[in-house]
């Protein structure tokens, strides 16, 4: 394995973090206090490429591969001080269009993943449901044939991006005597009739990005939009996760790599008893230990991405990766706002952000009681 980047790679990198501090972060606390989605920011990433960053050239993206798909959102992620932003981006690129690039027939792909690629059409994963949190494929949503045509009923919550997505991607059950087996994946425009959307939910994380339930009621559809096979959706989504597990969490190693620098910055400047705190063991080895999380979570998230990017399943790697940044996010965010002080818990001074958009990491795209468990089943326990 080798984390050596070309010139090409550290080209882009530079660029993107240039790009996304100097374009992405006028008004943050404004959006972030009134819960705002930005869409002149996102319309900004999407003519930056950001939105296509793993989408092939011939759709009008980048091509790159996961371990260079991954290096570029941390890149945005430590650039970008608006997380919400960020979550959104990777949600509509790993959770929506990837699928649709890797498992679309090619007539289809080519009808909506330009659009995706570019932002002009806005992407969401439905597939939670009340009832469907981490037990995922116990969908009571439904797909019936209905000659050249599918009918969708059920209803989704948590759909990110789902206020303002112009298309969803939408998990069914076509069959439910086989279980996941059972599953199908479907590609919808958010304006067909029968499909509706809830209020927004309100949060306290990820603040601009917006997220409600969808209703599907009798839904229509071409049998041509969807995804795969019959019954192929488990496969689908599981393939989604392995590109949202990794490369949506690069954008946290890049926070947290913002994070490490105002703190050690803070920490030399901000001076208490005649020394700078940097001088007091106990702040000296807080920050040791942010560095320590920072490093290693990062060297697991690119063993992973390396491992997928030649061709691995790495269900193991990426399920220590992702426990490994959001718990890292976490605890790294708390020392922070400890060694900030009352300044740590200031709006302006975005520490304190940071922590809240941490905190749901260890939940969504699988909690870390799942992560751990998919560790123990690789280990054969």
């Amino acid at each position: 394995m080798h984390f050596e980047w070309s010139e090409t790679q550290t080209q882009l990198y530079q660029e993107i973090l240039a790009f996304a501090g100097g374009e992405l972060n006028h008004g943050v606390v404004e959006r972030d206090l009134e819960h705002r989605f930005d869409r002149a920011a996102w319309d900004a990433c999407g003519n930056f490429g950001l939105l296509a960053l793993s989408v092939p050239a011939e759709y009008g993206g980048l091509g790159l591969d996961a371990l260079s798909t991954a290096h570029m959102m941390e890149a945005f992620g430590r650039g970008c001080e608006d997380g919400g932003l960020v979550f959104a981006a990777s949600a509509h690129l790993f959770a929506c269009t990837m699928p649709i690039v890797d498992f679309a027939e090619r007539e289809l792909a080519a009808r909506f993943v330009p659009e995706l690629a570019s932002g002009r059409s806005i992407g969401a994963n439905a597939i939670t449901e009340a009832e469907a949190g981490s037990d995922v494929f116990a969908l009571k949503s439904s797909a019936r044939r209905d000659g050249d045509h599918y009918v969708l009923d059920g209803v989704k919550t948590y759909v990110s991006n789902g206020p303002t997505a112009d298309l969803i991607l939408f998990y069914a059950s076509t069959n439910p005597d086989h279980g996941h087996l059972g599953i199908s994946a479907f590609v919808v425009e958010s304006d067909r009739p029968g499909l509706s959307l809830g209020e927004a939910f309100v949060k306290q994380s990820l603040t601009t990005a917006p997220i409600c339930p969808i209703y599907f009621d009798g839904v229509r559809i071409p049998l041509a939009q969807r995804l795969g096979q019959e019954g192929q959706g488990s496969e689908i989504f599981t393939h989604s996760m392995r590109w949202e597990r990794t490369c949506l969490f690069a954008g946290y190693l890049g926070a947290m790599d913002r994070q490490l620098e105002q703190t050690v910055a803070y920490a030399k400047e901000r001076r208490q008893f005649r020394k700078p705190i940097s001088r007091n063991q106990a702040v000296a080895h807080r920050i040791a230990d942010m560095k320590l999380r920072l490093d290693s979570a990062r060297l697991l998230l690119y063993r992973a991405c390396w491992t997928l990017a030649n061709g691995g399943k790495a269900d193991l790697e990426i399920s220590l990766a992702k426990l490994s940044i959001s718990e890292a996010a976490i605890q790294s965010s708390l020392d922070a706002i400890q060694i900030h002080g009352g300044a740590g818990i200031m709006s302006e001074i975005g520490i304190e952000r940071g922590l809240r958009d941490a905190l749901p990491s260890t939940i969504f795209s699988g909690t870390s009681e799942i992560q751990r468990q998919i560790v123990a089943r690789e280990l054969g326990l």
